[in-house]
């Protein structure tokens, strides 16, 4: 039995293109810096918290010598967090350019994530090994965790780990939270006197680490591209069968981006955009009243079908709701042992109203009892509600429901209304990466290896002008305290990066408000079909519809 497929074999032999900066000899690469940055929030409290790499200059890279760059090297890489497409080709990246600069240098990956450098579990990782991931999806070559390296005995046992295996550098790939903890490491070894460095990788599918100097996380493409796919099928399977409403969450656990980028792919009648929905303060009631207005016109048409989107995150962005969920993290955030006491529901419940405010306990009080239970179930490594396991999709289904009934009721709908939920998640978050993300992953990794030989640390690799062809784009390094705010964890104050959110003044959000009013009752999906990896530039070159067009600003 052959266990590898045909497509798999084909993409072992696809060489990543680099910026033209890279194809140069890596000798002959060294460093410009910028002015001082500061961080985009809490500049006082970040400055006192990072005093050792705080006000960092951005870096690009231009052609000069650099005198330690063949120097024999022991780099650890480690893959934090949830799966995206590229992060096979951020680690093949990082070794390309480490083995080329010195044949003698060595990278080893630590095993599971975090946890692997917290339990000294690692692997050197050779040329055989890695030929085996690259240009895949997935992170099953050393595997991925959630394990967080926040505390202090955490990161003693982290610098414990890298100087027993006589690792210099270390390379973290991931979101907003891991690459925070890389710079709260960097800083952490820094102040006892190390000479380390920490380097971060922006990943996620979400989309929602970017900024000045990050267009876009690997991964984001791939991911929606699937996703896309998937949404372009159902839609076809219910213009087909003229039968069905198809409610389709889709990830994104904080910012929509995922959601408009997959509208702008496919035309959907509805997407809800939960940016929107907190910068208009529309409630609950308001959302279900705008998609029953969308089906009531629909059937008068005679399309008694559709599409709707939701990002996974709506539920915290409508404001009675929102609301309910910030007094719950802070409600059991401060009494957790006794909460976690309460063995039954009802009593959890029950407790939970008592100590609620009038208005979120009748907010709590009249959601659906699975909705609630949901609401209770287990918090995230910080406290708070674990947005990805509400079904959204069917409450906000359910509440339609009802509202149709009573239209029906009233002799003001006429419709036929069937309908099918969806979540769109793990789908993306593994397959093989486009070609965009597996050349952008693999310049990532090839820049944070030469970010390590200029001594950086506490920096985050990051390229930019990815709208335009491979070989002009620019690489760099951005501090990742720049990125960085306070907000409120479980009761206090921590530093993280900032969430980039849709932005509702921006080319792509306006693009879909221009047009999704004739999408809503006129029949438009359009059909992406899979992901493309050979053939013309314009069909397997494509970059993300919402950077093409946030681009053009």
């Amino acid at each position: 039995m052959n266990d590898v497929s045909l497509l798999q074999k084909l993409r072992y032999q696809y060489k990543p293109k680099l910026p033209a900066i890279f194809q140069e000899d890596i000798r002959n690469i060294t460093i410009e810096k910028g002015e001082p940055t500061e961080s985009v929030g809490n500049q006082t409290e970040l400055k006192q918290m990072f005093e050792k790499t705080y006000g960092r200059p951005v870096i690009t890279f231009t052609r000069g010598k650099n005198p330690n760059i063949s120097l024999k090297r022991n780099v650890g890489v480690v893959l934090s967090g949830g799966q995206a497409p590229g992060g096979h080709n951020v680690i093949a990246g990082l070794f390309d350019a480490l083995t080329k600069s010195n044949s003698q240098s060595k990278l080893f990956g630590f095993l599971g994530g975090p946890s692997g450098i917290l339990e000294n579990k690692a692997i050197e990782l050779t040329p055989q090994y890695i030929d085996t991931y690259r240009n895949t999806g997935g992170f099953d070559m050393i595997g991925s965790g959630r394990t967080k390296i926040e505390t202090e005995e955490q990161f003693e046992t982290s610098l414990h780990t890298l100087k027993e295996r006589d690792i210099r550098s270390l390379v973290i790939i991931g979101g907003d939270d891991s690459n925070t903890n890389a710079a709260l490491l960097a800083e952490y070894v820094l102040k006892k006197g190390e000479e380390m460095t920490i380097i971060g990788v922006p990943k996620t599918i979400d989309g929602d680490l970017r900024g000045e100097h990050v267009d876009v996380s690997f991964g984001f493409d791939s991911a929606t591209k699937v996703y896309s796919e998937l949404i372009g099928n159902i839609a076809r399977d219910t213009n087909s069968a003229k039968k069905y409403w198809h409610f389709i969450k889709l990830m994104g656990r904080s910012a929509s981006h995922i959601c408009l980028e997959c509208a702008l792919k496919t035309h959907p009648n509805i997407a809800i955009i939960s940016e929107e929905v907190e910068d208009t303060q529309k409630t609950l009631n308001q959302i279900v009243e705008d998609i029953v207005d969308v089906i009531v016109r629909r059937s008068e048409n005679g399309e008694n079908f559709g599409i709707t989107l939701i990002p996974e995150g709506l539920i915290e962005f409508i404001p009675e709701v929102g609301k309910l969920i910030t007094e719950l993290n802070k409600l059991l955030a401060e009494h957790e042992l006794h909460f976690n006491s309460l063995k039954t529901f009802e009593d959890q419940s029950e407790w939970v109203n008592k100590n609620l405010s009038r208005d979120s306990s009748y907010v709590f009080s009249s959601l659906p009892y699975p909705i609630q239970r949901q609401l209770l179930i287990d918090r995230d490594p910080h406290g708070n509600v674990q947005v990805s396991r509400i079904e959204t999709e069917k409450l906000l289904l359910d509440l339609v429901s009802d509202r149709l009934g009573e239209l029906k009721n009233e002799g003001k709908y006429r419709g036929k209304f069937s309908s099918q939920t969806h979540f769109l998640g793990y789908e993306g978050r593994s397959g093989f990466p486009t070609n965009f993300d597996a050349d952008y992953a693999y310049s990532l990794g090839y820049n944070a290896f030469l970010l390590i030989a200029e001594g950086l640390t506490g920096y985050m690799t990051a390229i930019k002008n990815l709208v335009k062809p491979v070989e002009d784009w620019i690489p760099g390094g951005v501090p990742i305290t720049m990125m960085m705010n306070l907000e409120e964890r479980k009761g206090k104050l921590k530093p993280v990066i900032k969430k980039a959110m849709v932005d509702l003044k921006g080319k792509a959000f306006k693009t879909f408000v221009r047009h999704r009013n004739e999408w809503a009752v006129k029949t438009s999906y359009v059909y992406p079909g899979s992901t493309q990896y050979f053939g013309p530039a314009e069909l397997c070159e494509v970059r993300p519809e919402s950077l093409l067009l946030e681009s053009k600003d």
